[in-house]
């Protein structure tokens, strides 16, 4: 499919009303939370799911940048966090209807009889113990590598109500992909990792996965020093989802922690009285990480943290901390709630990254206020703005129309709607959106978007494994792929064999 140039840049917002652009996903995006991985928000996502379309599917994943043979402490959650999705289903901009609480424990399991060993996950076909010859389960028999091993708990929360979900098992989360002696068939093990609630018909999945997230991130933050002058795709290259024009893609062979939540479309809105149990609204959520900020020292000498969970990192849509909001408001940003956007609305009204685009691409760029990204970032579908100010609600969430069909893997444009794929971004996202150039031609205006302005990377190029699209989309459940191995990780760099030029 060519994709459509030469309107008007009204048109297009209207086209893409429900949810709102952005550059990217949010690796490092604040200064604290630079310094904590584990609690950083690197990319939410929320669709409904081409496996169940009776499903919709909310990710939220952290520790980005993952080397995959950066071992022998792998990556694993962070007991100490206190990982949240928070959903919107009456659009009042609070997204609090329906939480989802992540809590992990980590445990250091006994040593198999006189052996010992200074590593996490053992396993090797050449060690005398048989149950140390590899990895192939999370739980009971094949499970005696796993030295290090974390478990966790789901709790759904509705007001004042909260249940403890699949009840009865043991959440065990997937470990780092080692390599193929210690895990011999790691997509196997992964699968053990999805767990099905019986009562609720949700289904759950904590571990590691291929980061899906594609950009050149190298070119981008050297002050979006991109490889290309505009115009920067041909038509040809623009609308081909399976090749890598002229970017580098910095993600290449990384690796990614995730956390993957799947819940019946009914279970979401069904408290939503004004709409009943049978309509599919648009609903608005956001991912949070949350630590206990005072600590005290027992008499034992053991320090322990209490008080309330203090929010220090959000998301909702790609990006938004780091590329629309300057760096001194960053950290507040990221302790704020999405309802309380009102007081960052003038980072959306003139945004300094369109006036970056307009100088670097020396291409004309929409005045402003920006009233047109207020809608879109800040508002649900039919809510009004107060003249040029936000007005109530006033909220940052990643929206998603429940009421439009999922595109099946193999037909999903990384563009979305602006390539006439109506369930891709800014409706949810999806893994493998091309939020990257979708944002830079929506915040540039319309001569990005005749330009086609983007980073030349389109699409995953590497992903492992199996139940794969030829262009690196996951068709089932987490809907992110297998983990690169640590052994036999690769980056594909520029100017290699096979690689774009660094140039």
């Amino acid at each position: 499919m060519r994709i459509p140039h030469g309107q008007q840049l009204a048109a297009l917002m209207l086209t893409i009303c429900i949810a709102a652009p952005a550059f990217g996903a949010s690796h490092r995006e604040a200064p604290l939370i630079a310094l904590d991985p584990a609690a950083d928000n690197t990319d939410v996502y929320a669709f409904r799911s081409w496996e169940d379309p009776d499903k919709v599917v909310f990710i939220l994943n952290v520790i980005p940048g993952q080397d995959p043979a950066d071992g022998p402490n792998y990556f694993a959650f962070d007991d100490k966090v206190l990982y949240e999705i928070h959903i919107d289903n009456n659009q009042d901009g609070k997204a609090e209807d329906i939480v989802y609480q992540i809590k992990f424990t980590s445990e250091t399991r006994p040593a198999l009889g006189s052996l010992n060993f200074p590593l996490p996950f053992v396993g090797n076909p050449n060690i005398a113990v048989s149950e140390l010859q590899g990895i192939t389960a999370l739980d009971g028999p094949g499970s005696e590598g796993l030295t290090r091993r974390q478990t966790y708990t789901v709790t759904e929360v509705q007001g004042k109500k909260r249940k403890r979900l699949f009840r009865g098992q043991r959440l065990v989360a997937v470990p780092s992909n080692v390599g193929p002696a210690t895990m011999p068939n790691y997509e196997d093990l992964a699968a053990q990792g999805i767990y099905k609630d019986s009562s609720s018909g949700i289904r759950v999945f904590a571990g590691q996965r291929a980061e899906t997230f594609y950009i050149d991130l190298g070119a981008v933050f050297d002050t979006v020093n991109l490889r290309r002058p505009v115009p920067a795709l041909t038509e040809d290259e623009d609308a081909n989802d399976a090749a890598n024009p002229f970017g580098i893609n910095r993600f290449s062979g990384s690796n990614i922690n995730s956390i993957a939540i799947e819940v019946p479309i009914t279970r979401i809105i069904k408290n939503n009285k004004s709409r009943g149990t049978t309509d599919k609204p648009v609903i608005g959520i956001y991912a949070s990480t949350s630590k206990k900020q005072i600590k005290i020292l027992r008499r034992n000498g053991k320090a322990i943290d209490v008080g309330k969970f203090v929010q220090i990192s959000r998301m909702a849509n790609p990006l938004v901390n780091e590329l629309v909001i300057d760096t001194p408001t960053k950290d507040k940003w990221n302790a704020s709630d999405p309802e309380d956007e009102a007081q960052f609305q003038e980072f959306f009204k003139a945004p300094s990254l369109a006036t970056a685009l307009n100088l670097i691409f020396k291409l004309p760029v929409p005045a402003t206020p920006r009233t047109d990204l207020m809608q879109v970032f800040l508002k649900y579908p039919g809510q009004q703005l107060n003249g040029t100010n936000c007005g109530s609600p006033c909220s940052e969430l990643l929206r998603v129309d429940l009421s439009i069909s999922p595109t099946s893997p193999e037909n999903q444009k990384r563009l979305g709607r602006l390539a006439g794929d109506p369930a891709g971004f800014p409706n949810g996202r999806r893994p493998n959106d091309d939020v990257t150039d979708i944002a830079t031609r929506v915040v540039g205006g319309q001569a990005f978007i005749d330009n086609r302005v983007g980073d030349g990377v389109n699409f995953l190029e590497d992903a492992p494994g199996t139940n794969l699209t030829s262009n690196g989309i996951y068709k089932i459940f987490p809907f992110l792929p297998t983990p690169h191995d640590g052994r036999n990780r690769r980056h594909i760099d520029c100017d290699e064999v096979g690689a774009n030029p660094c140039n």
